[in-house]
């Protein structure tokens, strides 16, 4: 894929192959169906039973599915959610839409009612593929979905009155030939966090995973390389768990492995299932290699890791001390990159190639234009701060807000597409982070939009105004605090804080709520009437908070 031998060679020579017609599903899985033999997934259950899953029976199961789609009335472009964990029914599912030509929606099982009502409604989804375990969160708004016209469930013969995924998959031909797609056409859509208001779905064309392989391949240190094996603890539901891990790795004809996860991360049932099947790349977040080194020290002494080749680690900054750790620990070097879910993700680091520094988030990966611009939209030089920016025509960029034209034309600054953080980049090409523009808290690997936040947190009874700040989390990076004024004639106690908290977690994602509530009379606010959130994280501080 990269021909040279240093970064500078190889970002000089790559050039993009991305042809007219393109379909992500056919790709992933139909093109090494020929070999029955070759494997695409090792799955262990939640009882940690082994199933395996080659490129052969992907391609009869989800052209089965596809053909029953059609069939059902699902044409280009319409919309289908899917709301599982990462488990073989998501992967079928994800490519027989992309075959059926349809726009995939991804929803996290930790989504809460009112997030998931938003973006079914905002999509206007024609089809939600769920589970038990998820159906009583889509029944419960249902009858606000006036475009929602079926449910698939999986395991559905408790409700004789939903249609059994199974059953419906196995009434589909085989034999489908998957709706002709071109590159450019729509293929996903993403919801963004809500910084201001509700989030925004960007839309993507099938042509992201092309640009994604060449992103993968360098951030994982020229992967594909004889005999590699991928493990992620990223949902499959999250971009940089498909688009950035799972579609990479098959598209390249190699296996996965994933392990049904079925509470919080656990560092030793994912040293495990990397000791037991030999996992050689990674792709994690900050927050879970944390929690590794906070539990497990020396994984050396405890597990086999001898064929880890490389780390790469996304979703937040990673810091010196964990770089550090995972060389002395872990043996590799961990390779830091950076995207967002508009253009995910054109910076990376990658040992193989050129030297890491700890803190700096890599070079514009082979194929991406990235500069920094000043006030003015220009581009800036070296060491001076400004927006990073990706300039266009760049296949890892989006098509758009789905149905927000004006959210989009200010996403630009001519041909440069604006990513709303701030940052240096150094003399030899090295992009350093210095800070958001739009106040979104990175918890745990997750970009969480405090706008959404604050607009649930206001729904609660006794809440009149609400203002969300991320403060510093050893693990998470950060975690949400909200500062809270309440109603006339409600009272503070602990018990009202528990409340909203309960609120928000059983309505937004679970790693949105917020883990500290403050009540205040009234806000500090600026002569425009924004509350002025430093202000409230100086207050912070202040009481002893970093």
């Amino acid at each position: 894929m990269f021909t040279g031998k240093t970064y500078q060679e190889v970002y000089d020579n790559f050039k993009w192959d991305i042809p007219e017609e393109y379909n992500i599903g056919v790709d992933i899985c139909d093109k090494w169906a020929d070999d029955k033999s070759r494997l695409a997934l090792i799955y262990l259950d939640e009882n940690k039973r082994e199933h395996k899953y080659t490129y052969w029976e992907l391609m009869c199961q989800s052209n089965r599915l596809a053909d029953s789609l059609v069939s059902m009335g699902i044409n280009k472009g319409d919309r289908v959610a899917v709301l599982l964990p990462s488990c073989p029914e998501t992967l079928l599912t994800h490519i027989a839409v992309y075959k059926s030509g349809a726009i995939l929606l991804p929803l996290l099982e930790l989504f809460g009612t009112m997030a998931i009502q938003y973006r079914l409604e905002s999509s206007g989804a024609k089809l939600v593929v769920t589970d038990r375990k998820n159906l009583e969160k889509v029944l419960a708004v249902k009858a606000q979905l006036p475009d929602l016209e079926n449910i698939i469930v999986v395991d559905a013969d408790e409700q004789p009155d939903m249609i059994d995924f199974y059953d419906f998959l196995n009434k589909g031909s085989r034999h489908f030939k998957p709706v002709p797609t071109l590159a450019e056409d729509p293929a996903i859509i993403i919801y963004t966090s809500g910084t201001t208001g509700q989030p925004k779905g960007a839309l993507h064309a099938h042509r992201l995973l092309l640009s994604e392989v060449v992103n993968f391949s360098f951030s994982l240190n020229n992967f594909p390389q004889k005999r590699d094996l991928l493990w992620t603890h990223c949902d499959w539901a999250y971009i940089a768990g498909s688009f950035a891990a799972l579609y990479p790795c098959l598209h390249f004809g190699m296996t996965i492995v994933e392990n049904r996860r079925t509470g919080r991360f656990d560092p030793h049932e994912a040293l495990d299932v990397i000791s037991r099947y030999g996992v050689s790349v990674i792709f994690a977040i900050s927050t879970a290699i944390r929690i590794i080194r906070k539990e497990v020290p020396i994984p050396k002494d405890h597990y086999d890791l001898d064929e880890l080749r490389s780390i790469t680690i996304g979703g937040e900054t990673m810091g010196a001390d964990l770089f550090e750790w995972g060389k002395t620990a872990l043996g590799v070097e961990f390779n830091e990159n950076y995207g967002m879910t508009e253009c995910d993700f054109p910076i990376s680091n990658c040992s193989g190639l050129m030297d890491v520094f700890p803190g700096a988030m890599g070079r514009a990966i082979p194929g991406h234009r990235v500069g920094i611009l000043g006030r003015n939209g220009e581009e800036i030089g070296p060491g001076e701060y400004g927006q990073i920016a990706i300039k266009k025509p760049d296949p890892s960029l989006f098509l758009g807000y789905w149905q927000n034209r004006q959210a989009t034309k200010q996403k630009y600054q001519g041909e440069w597409f604006l990513s709303g953080d701030f940052g240096t980049r150094d003399e030899k090409g090295y992009f350093w982070f210095i800070g958001r523009e739009d106040d979104v808290i990175e918890t745990g690997g997750f970009r969480v939009g405090p706008g959404e936040i604050e607009d649930t947190i206001i729904k609660h009874d006794a809440v009149e105004m609400a203002a969300v700040i991320g403060i510093p989390h050893e693990l998470k990076g950060e975690v949400v605090k909200a500062y809270v004024v309440l109603k006339k004639h409600v009272t503070a106690s602990a018990e009202l804080a528990q409340s909203i908290k309960d609120h928000v977690k059983n309505n937004l994602e679970a790693w949105a709520y917020p883990k500290e509530v403050e009540f205040l009379d009234a806000f500090p606010v600026g002569n425009t009437g924004k509350v002025l959130k430093k202000e409230l994280k100086a207050l912070h501080a202040a009481k002893g908070g970093n």
